[in-house]
This record gives structure tokens, C-alpha cells and sequence, in this order.
């Protein structure tokens, strides 16, 4: 694909090859290494409007971002109109440059609350919301999916509401709420919403390689891609759809990934949780099993430093 800059209000990313928010695994350290491998775009895990209002720690630790991210972008989610206003006027989401919010999340936890994709059922609802973030005259994005049934694609119809509400752009995720992350995202729905409004329109799903996103591109007309589960492990994928020249060193990636996050949490959390990472890197590797078991049962960094340092010989 041809990489280019996109105009999302009043900033211009460097490329049109974004890094989509994904819960639990694009933290700051992960999203520093996408940026090393050229991500255009990254955004925080979704943060909860009501949990940044009340102080909660997790979500400042969900906020935290570092000088890397030269446009910094949060991603939130709620479903009241005047506490999404309020979290965007918020003193800890002042020093970011673009303000998304999720209203495609199939999740039942955040779906039975009201936010989401249950905002994809009552658009009534979604464009208060909209409507009253970018009012503010911060820079609003959205990102969506097709629908809450399948079949029933409620895209184009969103996508022209929000516009005009004042959204600067549209990520649109080709998928319908039950099929979670399965199956082939419907480009022909995405392409209608490119025709359909004069913002960008950014697609997503299913794009794990530079094949996909030539696709995408190409069936869609999008003004550019979403890589989320692509990237997972594989950081460089951003490089190959960009067509840059690259160095991907799995080992040293890790140990860097595990060298930021130890600036901000303690040992335990970061081995713990890093539990449920470690797979994505390892996809593809040969190493027996008893290693890869071994990787998902430790308790500290040092176990996972020593465990890499077995792969390299």
C-alpha cells in the first residue's frame, strides 16, 4: 500500500498505518516498540470515562504515555453524553492530541453497560455522546463495527452521523458484534462508508501481513489500515506493510518490551502479566513444549530473561 499522512483535525500523522487499541496488550511499551517499526497512529488501551472521573489508579496507569508517542491518543468508552464531555475537559486527558472512543467493543461487560457496540442500537445516544465530546474542540475519532446483528449493518448510517456531529475520523472494523474476531471482515460495507462521508475512514480486521493491507486498500478505498491481533508479537509487521527495510531480533525485542514496562510496575505484576504476551512472540518459534510451557508459569522478569536466553542457543 502507499503510505501517506492523514489529517485528523488539527494533527497530521507521519503514515496512514495504525496500531489498534487492544485491552492487555498495547500498553506504553508495546506501543513504543509498534512506533520503532513506524505505526503512524497508537492508542491507549480503552479507558473508562467513569473510571478516569474518580481517580481510579488503574486508569492512570492505562494513561500513561511516553515521548515516543509524538501524537498521543487515548481511547475511550462509556454511555452517558455529559460524563464522556467531562472526561474529555479532564485535566489527564489534556495532553492528548486525539480523543477516540470505542463504540464497537463486542465485550458482554462493557455491551450490557450501555458502551460499545450497544451504542451501535441507539444511535440516538451515540451521537449525544458525539456530539458533545467534539463540541469540546478537541479532536474525536470513533471507531465502530458493522453492527450488532449480523447482516444488519447499521456502518454507513453511523458513519454519516457522525460526521456531522463533528468526528474527525472513522475506524470501521468489517466485523459484526457476534462474530467477535472470526471470519472475513465484510470490505464492501467498509467501502460503503468510505463513499459516504468526506473524513477518513480507517479499515480493520483481518490484517496480519502487507498482502492484507494491499488488499484492504485496494477493496475499500480506505484512506488507510487498523493492524490489531497482526501486530501482536510482531511489531515489524508495521515496517513490512509500509515497505520499509527492518532488524527483528525476537529475543532483544522482549527483554526491551520488559525494560520499558519496568520503568512504571514492579517485577511480579510485569512477569504475571506478561503471562498472556509471551505467546504472541512465540508464535512461529521452535522451542519444545516444556519451554513454552515454562514461559506462561513464571513469577518473575529474571525467569523470563533466562527462559529467552535458551532460545538463542
Amino acid at each position: 500500500m502507499k503510505p501517506k499522512s492523514i489529517e485528523i483535525g488539527s494533527v497530521i500523522t507521519p503514515n496512514n498505518v495504525f496500531l489498534a487499541p487492544l485491552a492487555g496488550y498495547t500498553d506504553f511499551a508495546f506501543r513504543n516498540i509498534c512506533i520503532s517499526y513506524g505505526a503512524g497512529l497508537t492508542f491507549t488501551e480503552m479507558v473508562s470515562a467513569n473510571g478516569l472521573l474518580y481517580g481510579s489508579k488503574a486508569t492512570k496507569d492505562l494513561l500513561y504515555t511516553t515521548d515516543a508517542e509524538k501524537i498521543k491518543a487515548v481511547q475511550l468508552f462509556g454511555s452517558d453524553p455529559d460524563i464522556m464531555r467531562e472526561a474529555v475537559l479532564s485535566e489527564p486527558l489534556a495532553p492528548f492530541d486525539v480523543i477516540d472512543v470505542n463504540m464497537g467493543c463486542p465485550v458482554p461487560k462493557i455491551y450490557s453497560n450501555g458502551a460499545g457496540s450497544a451504542l451501535l442500537e441507539d444511535l440516538p445516544r451515540a451521537e449525544k455522546i458525539l456530539s458533545a465530546m467534539a463540541k469540546t474542540g478537541r479532536n474525536i475519532t470513533v471507531k465502530i463495527r458493522l453492527g450488532t446483528v449480523r447482516g444488519k449493518s447499521v456502518a454507513v448510517q453511523f458513519a454519516e452521523m457522525a460526521e456531522g456531529a463533528g468526528v474527525k475520523l472513522i475506524a470501521v472494523h468489517g466485523r459484526y458484534r457476534p462474530d467477535y474476531y472470526s471470519g472475513e471482515a465484510d470490505v464492501k460495507e467498509i467501502a460503503a462508508v468510505k463513499n459516504a462521508v468526506h473524513i477518513p475512514v480507517i479499515a480493520n480486521g483481518g490484517i496480519f501481513c502487507a498482502e492484507d493491507a494491499d488488499k484492504m486498500m485496494r477493496e475499500t478505498g480506505a484512506d488507510g489500515v487498523m493492524v490489531a491481533r497482526g501486530a501482536l508479537g510482531r511489531p515489524f509487521v508495521f515496517s513490512e506493510i509500509l515497505g520499509r527495510d527492518y532488524e527483528y531480533d525476537l529475543v532483544k525485542t522482549v527483554k526491551r518490551h520488559i525494560a520499558l514496562l519496568k520503568t512504571r510496575f514492579d517485577d511480579k505484576f510485569i512477569a504475571v502479566n506478561f503471562r498472556k504476551v509471551i505467546p504472541n512472540y512465540l508464535k512461529g518459534v521452535k522451542c519444545g513444549k516444556e519451554l513454552k510451557l515454562a514461559f506462561v508459569k513464571v513469577n518473575s522478569t529474571a525467569e523470563i530473561e533466562s527462559l529467552l536466553d535458551r532460545l538463542e542457543k
